[in-house]
């Protein structure tokens, strides 16, 4: 059974906020992760998107963070990706987004 969408936000020590997104990003939430997403880069320096209760990724939900991490960017802030397992990890390597993005195995390696 499918886990439902979800967004939490908690924050971690080193000034970390951690964006947790648990089920799916594809066409139908990408526009609320996309949202939600916005407002954290804005108001935060240093983002970790926790994927580990990612359960499925689209192309529209990689755009999602390709457009955050170019939002990060550009506002000077740190935005970085953890814990990506399963399909989602093969989707990042497969279409070479873990190459532009800064990715963690977990938030334990965040500093």
């Amino acid at each position: 059974m499918a886990k439902e969408f979800t967004q939490t936000t908690s924050e971690r020590p080193g000034g970390w906020t951690v964006w947790q997104v648990t089920g799916r990003i594809d066409v139908a939430t990408s526009d609320d992760t996309y949202a939600k997403g916005e407002e954290i880069v804005k108001a935060k320096e240093k983002i970790a998107l926790d994927m580990s209760e990612l359960e499925y990724i689209s192309s529209a939900g990689l755009r999602v963070i390709l457009r955050l991490n170019k939002l990060a960017k550009k506002s000077g802030h740190e935005f970085t990706v953890c814990g990506a397992n399963g399909m989602v990890k093969s989707v990042l390597e497969d279409s070479g987004m873990d190459v532009l993005l800064k990715a963690k195995e977990s938030l334990d390696e965040l500093s």
